[in-house]
Order: C-alpha cells, then sequence, then structure tokens
C-alpha cells in the first residue's frame, strides 16, 4: 500500500472510518512499557546493517542522505555521531545536496532503516504490529515534512484536510508496519 495524505484524504471524505495514533517526543515511560514514542526518529533502539551500528533511526536516515550524495566525510561524522539532534545537524551538511534527488528517495530510505529497528527489537515490533490498521500520525507542531505541522491537541488533527504537514513519517511507519 502506499500511504500518503491523498490516501487518507479519500478516505475521510468518504467517510470510512479512521482510527489515529498520534506520536511526538522520544522519551521513555518512566514504567519501562513501551509506548508511541518509539515510534520517534529519535528513539534510541540500536540496529545492525552490514557491520554499522545506528544508535537511532535518524542516525540511519542521515547517513542514507549522505552515502545518496556520496558524501563519505560527512557520513564518518555521522555514524560517530552521539545523538540524533547532532546527527541531524551534520545531515544538513551533506555536500552536492539536490532536494529534488532526496525528495525521491527519503521516504524509502526511512522506511529500511525502521524495517530494521521494528525487526531487531521484538518489544518494538509487537508494538508497532498492535497498532493495527490505525493511521500512525506524527503530531509535531514544528515539522511539515515528516510531521503534520499541528499538536495531537490542535482541534483540526483528525482532519486530514487541514494538516499542515505531509506524515511522511506516519505513513513510512504504516510501510513498515505491513511489511512485518
Amino acid at each position: 500500500m502506499n500511504y500518503n495524505n491523498q490516501w487518507l484524504i479519500e478516505k475521510y471524505q468518504r467517510k470510512d472510518k479512521i482510527k489515529y495514533l498520534f506520536f511526538w517526543g522520544h522519551g521513555e515511560s518512566t514504567s519501562g512499557v513501551v509506548t508511541q514514542s518509539c515510534l520517534s526518529q529519535w528513539w534510541v533502539a540500536p540496529f545492525r546493517e552490514n557491520g554499522i551500528t545506528y544508535p537511532t533511526a535518524e542516525h540511519w536516515m542521515m547517513a542514507g542522505k549522505a552515502r545518496l550524495f556520496n558524501d563519505e566525510a560527512v557520513l564518518q561524522r555521522i555514524l560517530k555521531a552521539r545523538t540524533p539532534a547532532e546527527a541531524k545537524k551534520l545531515g544538513r551538511q551533506v555536500r552536492l545536496f539536490d532536494p529534488a534527488v532526496w525528495d525521491e528517495h527519503k521516504s524509502n530510505i526511512v522506511i529500511a532503516g525502521n524495517l530494521l529497528k521494528f525487526s531487531q527489537h521484538p518489544d518494538l515490533k509487537e508494538f508497532l504490529i498492535n497498532t493495527k490498521d490505525r493511521v500512525l500520525v506524527e503530531a509535531s507542531p514544528v515539522d511539515t515534512i515528516w510531521g503534520i505541522g499541528m499538536k495531537s491537541d490542535h482541534e483540526h488533527v483528525e482532519n486530514p484536510l487541514r494538516w499542515r504537514g505531509q506524515n511522511l513519517l506516519g505513513y513510512a511507519l504504516m510501510a513498515v508496519r505491513d511489511k512485518l
């Protein structure tokens, strides 16, 4: 399934029953129970691919960006980044960056990283699978690409026609859920 805002808007306009799961932030619960925070790119859940450990899915995404544009120097710095914020900052320094090329590849990069993350952590995999057919929504008030540009308590949060963002992360996670 190719999930996107157009797909969701069509469901919404048909008045299909839609169940949402909103998430934003990456803090662990104090009880140790896995919550929707695990859906964040910044959630610390190290995973391995080809002998390389990625502390977060954000590290994977930024490393993928550096690889896409053949920036080995920035790639090596991303792989050594201590935090997802540092990895993100380094990702903005990738040389020869072309937004059109990035737009073509970014969702598949995020899907691949999250497939690794969730398949290598049984507790996270179980959480994601148990979201069933819910529409996963990154309710970030500041991110209009990976999120919807509004918080989960916004009066229009359940109306995709009013979203300010593309929710690419939510849709990528739904694609991962389908593959698991």
